[in-house]
């Protein structure tokens, strides 16, 4: 017959352990919360571009660009062509050096850019193996997480197409599944459905929310927000400063 141990006080030592527990979960809620998964403060880029001596062209970018994105939070960073919204991704992506500022990332990143990075002569499948690689993935798990998101994407047909016979929206597709195949902590995406059909569109948001639910964090980028209620928060980028407008 099992037995059950028990403290002096008479307390099962199940039941303590129980609250322990739920006490470290909240403790830990608390710290992610605390902690945002992405912050970048008083950023700031110029673009020098050289040309004839001694004549040197700077367009300043970004001058004071502030940001936060928590843990299951999606937010917008929206304004004008050209205000610096994908300087200030890029830079918080790694891919571009800042001239001063802050950029913290609390977690494994993964990065959509707006024109996709492909390899034109590599198939699809080929392309997965190949940045699965990179993320450190075994074969398993590139294998599950490539079926899984062309299947919710819905273009497994394509897998053995090469990248240069894709459409333009089949490409955009194969761009948000590279950005999402090591399931990161971070997903940042510049423009990532301007070439999707409206289902796809549709599919996106649904993934989103599912990303966002399971504490995962999305910074996106868009010329406009039609939907703000999808949004936690939306941030502007104008006149070099990025700021938060709601």
């Amino acid at each position: 017959m099992a037995t059950e141990q028990t403290n002096g006080d008479g307390g099962t030592f199940a039941v303590q352990t129980a609250r322990f527990q739920a006490l470290a979960a909240r403790f830990q809620a608390l710290a992610t919360t605390a902690t945002p998964r992405v912050r970048a403060e008083h950023v700031a880029k110029t673009y020098v571009a050289h040309s004839l001596w001694p004549l040197v062209r700077r367009n300043r970018a970004l001058t004071d660009a502030s940001l936060e994105v928590a843990a299951g939070e999606i937010v917008a960073i929206v304004g004008a062509n050209g205000s610096g919204k994908s300087t200030l991704m890029m830079i918080i992506a790694g891919i571009l050096e800042r001239d001063a500022g802050l950029v913290a990332v609390n977690g494994s990143l993964g990065y959509c850019p707006q024109t996709p990075v492909l390899y034109e002569k590599l198939t699809v499948d080929e392309t997965f193996r190949l940045f699965g690689v990179a993320y450190d993935m075994d074969d398993g798990a590139i294998e599950t997480s490539k079926g899984e998101l062309m299947a919710a994407l819905d273009f497994e047909v394509y897998h053995d197409y090469r990248i240069e016979h894709l459409s333009g929206g089949t490409r955009g597709k194969l761009n948000l599944a590279l950005a999402l195949l090591h399931d990161p902590d971070v997903l940042l995406l510049d423009e990532p459905y301007a070439g999707f059909d409206y289902e796809t569109y549709l599919r996106f948001w649904e993934m989103s929310e599912e990303f966002a639910a399971r504490g995962r964090s999305i910074l996106v980028i868009s010329h406009f927000v039609e939907q703000q209620e999808r949004f936690h928060h939306i941030y502007r980028v104008t006149d070099g400063r990025c700021e938060r407008e709601r």
